[in-house]
């Protein structure tokens, strides 16, 4: 659906959201809490659905920011089209759930990013990345093992298929020969069919795009990337560089925006991280003059060392949070089975994924219970008029589905739609 919106810059690939990640517990309509079951420990249970999220953002922020909530215990069912997508949430998540004594803030922050939006990475990174490959390799193939060093997460429901496909994938992460995959070379080959006649100026393309088509959406103010742009159409920045809680962040010198997308991008991982361990909001030192704009600077450790034995590997998830990868685009056979009857109190459909918004979707929303929408208000290869008619086609395609329009979700720019499951039941609160 939003590929035959826009053009071949999309890809068939999504490496990254197009839009800022989210806490969706703060998203999280009040009527939809308010049908939460306890679980077994007598905690409230909040059960979120996300059909194409890619990236994770939304489940590290949401656990980065649980403190901040009453204490609840939340599953996340993370349902994608491609295994690529699960093995890079499964890195990122790994990383975040690193120890401050395997690595430093800062050096997690930018591994980070540098994992999630470069296709040429450092050597210190390249070595992490093998070295968690050997471990997830482990992990598609020994069920119990994954389970002792990263209990967070449950793979169970994945299919013995997806499992020996997920394990090619983490065997090719780990080959160190740049040949066996020419990104640069691949890379040009890509933007010369996308390009075609306007190759030559491509440089010069990516600043029209950017003025053109975003500034008019509200995203030029805040992002002025005009490097890397990741699928060709959009770049890695849109998860955490255009949105901050740090004001300063978003300030503008003569219109001009004082800090780039990539030093907030820098800022926002780092108060995650930051957040995720410590259970409090971040608070960046002073400024120095060897710092880094943007971020902050933290105590640096060593470099991570291979560990063949993997006894420093176990990860601890600091709060009650289960994170479920289900198979490759079930959505359309979850309502068939009945552990998901009315399951699901938030529902989250990306924008290259809404197309799996069915009716039959009610079956497994819980009641009362909120969807969130991913829209295309930040893909440069779609115009205005195809942004509002997205808008319109999701709305009806949610209302099919027995859910109406309920405002949007917090943020500076219009990037989602959320709506609420429509029934009354007694003794519901109003919306808010």
């Amino acid at each position: 659906m939003m590929t035959a919106a826009g053009s071949s810059s999309f890809g068939t690939t999504c490496w990254w959201g197009f839009s800022p990640a989210l806490d969706l517990q703060r998203e999280c309509l009040e009527s939809s809490m308010a049908h939460l079951c306890l679980s077994q420990d007598d905690l409230p249970e909040l059960n979120i659905l996300l059909v194409g999220s890619v990236d994770g953002r939304h489940v590290l922020r949401t656990m980065s920011q649980a403190h901040r909530w009453p204490r609840r215990r939340i599953n996340f069912y993370i349902v994608e089209n491609n295994l690529e997508a699960l093995g890079r949430q499964l890195l990122f998540l790994s990383l975040a759930l690193e120890s401050p004594e395997k690595l430093g803030l800062q050096e997690k922050s930018e591994m980070f990013l540098e994992l999630l939006g470069n296709s040429l990475i450092r050597s210190p990174t390249a070595a992490y990345l093998q070295e968690k490959s050997d471990l997830f390799v482990r992990y598609a193939t020994d069920p119990d093992f994954q389970q002792r060093h990263l209990g967070a997460v449950n793979m169970s429901a994945l299919k013995f298929k997806e499992r020996d496909q997920l394990e090619g994938i983490f065997r090719f992460w780990r080959n160190p020969d740049p040949q066996a995959f020419p990104i640069a070379r691949l890379w040009d080959l890509r933007v010369r069919q996308y390009l075609g006649t306007r190759y030559d100026a491509r440089r010069g393309v990516c600043d029209w795009d950017l003025t053109m088509k975003l500034h008019e959406r509200g995203k030029g103010e805040l992002v002025p990337a005009r490097g890397y742009w990741g699928d060709i159409g959009t770049g890695p920045y849109l998860p955490f560089g255009i949105e901050s809680e740090e004001p300063s962040l978003l300030r503008t010198v003569n219109g001009i925006p004082a800090k780039s997308a990539q030093e907030i991008s820098l800022y926002n991982v780092t108060a995650l991280f930051h957040e995720l361990a410590a259970r409090a909001r971040y608070t960046p030192p002073p400024p120095t003059s060897e710092a880094v704009s943007g971020a902050a600077p933290a105590q640096e450790n060593p470099a991570p060392n291979p560990d063949p034995d993997f006894q420093d590997h176990k990860a601890v998830c600091p709060r009650p949070v289960r994170i479920h990868f289900l198979p490759l685009g079930c959505t359309a056979r979850l309502p068939c089975k009945g552990q998901y009857h009315q399951l699901f109190h938030l529902l989250y459909f990306s924008c290259s994924m809404v197309h799996a918004l069915t009716p039959e979707l009610q079956l497994v929303s819980a009641p009362r219970a909120t969807l969130i929408t991913e829209l295309t208000s930040f893909l440069p290869d779609v115009r205005k008029e195809q942004v509002d008619a997205f808008l319109d086609r999701v709305t009806a395609m949610a209302a099919g589905a027995g859910f109406a329009p309920c405002g949007m979700p917090e943020g500076q720019n219009q990037a989602w739609a959320r709506f609420q499951r429509q029934e009354e039941q007694p003794g519901d609160p109003p919306p808010s």
